[in-house]
């Protein structure tokens, strides 16, 4: 309005770049914490959650399912569990950490994939104990481990409610790679943060799987602050989750003791970013359309043919 005053109104919205899709429950987003690598992460979280009063439907955990003992998942589970959250873990190795030299030099070569077979083993491993302690969400950072993950949930081998979540870091950037995750088994994917508004009016005119998107993101995705775009990330990508990372932040990715009080801190704080966030889209009056507490299916999505295998 004060613009508006002095002759410089916003444009008025075209209603054609609304996504037309919801999640099942009509909620048009969703939150995130990443990055809470074990159960004092975790709990660091629902305590600041709670005291800021932030919603969390899923919280993710980045250094991977081998990182973690029985034990820490199932603390993990159940806390999440108790306050209706759900739990996304990292299925690895990858290839930023094994013995391959490509992916440390300035090309980065293949990047997280698996490299070789004993690699994809060792995601499927990752993903069957995981599930088995009661784990329904699986992050995947591998094209071919996302197809196999989805046969194998196809098949019965992995529970049928169990979701894979694609890692921002192999993340599509047009509609027709979008549409191809969903297609591989994806039931929501981390689209890189630095596409254009235009870019999601695109991706939904082909494709209804939940968006994931750092509303803030960690230096190595681009450090990208778009809090106050927020409500047109919205309008534009429901159904969208929106991640609360931090920029200007260590990475701590894998995790253990040496970085505790670092995950700690930045636990706590990207929490507070959510906090920043929700209050942005209420002055701005685009606070409503989230989903209840609890959520987490995506609803039915495109896929290919999963054919019988040689038995």
């Amino acid at each position: 309005q004060a613009l508006a005053a002095l002759g410089l109104a916003a444009p008025d919205l075209d209603p054609a770049d609304t996504s037309p899709h919801a999640f099942p429950d009509g909620g048009t987003w969703r939150t995130e914490v990443p990055s809470v690598e074990g159960p004092e992460c975790l709990a660091e979280v629902l305590k600041e959650s709670a005291r800021l009063d932030v919603p969390v439907h899923r919280i993710s955990q980045g250094s991977g399912v081998w990182m973690l003992s029985d034990a820490d998942i199932t603390e993990m589970v159940d806390a999440c569990a108790s306050r209706s959250v759900e739990l996304c873990l990292f299925t690895g190795p990858r290839g930023s950490w094994d013995i391959g030299a490509s992916t440390r030099t300035d090309s980065g070569g293949a990047g997280l994939r698996a490299r070789g077979h004993d690699a994809l083993a060792g995601c499927v491993e990752d993903a069957v104990r995981a599930t088995e302690l009661g784990v329904k969400c699986l992050l995947v950072a591998d094209e071919g481990v996302l197809w196999t993950l989805h046969r194998l949930r196809e098949r019965g081998v992995l529970p049928a409610d169990t979701t894979f979540k694609v890692s921002a870091l192999i993340g599509p950037v047009n509609p027709a790679s979008y549409a191809v995750f969903e297609q591989l088994g994806a039931d929501s994917v981390n689209i890189p943060s630095d596409l254009a508004l235009a870019h999601f009016t695109e991706i939904r005119r082909v494709s209804r799987t939940p968006m994931d998107l750092y509303i803030e993101a960690p230096d190595d995705l681009g450090g990208y602050v778009r809090m106050y775009e927020a409500a047109e990330l919205i309008r534009r990508g429901a159904p969208l989750y929106l991640k609360f990372g931090l920029s200007k932040s260590p990475g701590i990715y894998p995790y253990g003791a040496q970085l505790r009080e670092t995950a700690l801190s930045s636990a706590r704080e990207r929490v507070r970013r959510g906090r920043l966030v929700l209050d942005l889209l209420a002055r701005h009056g685009a606070d409503g359309g989230m989903s209840p507490l609890g959520s987490r299916l995506p609803g039915p999505l495109n896929r290919f043919p999963v054919t019988d295998d040689k038995d």
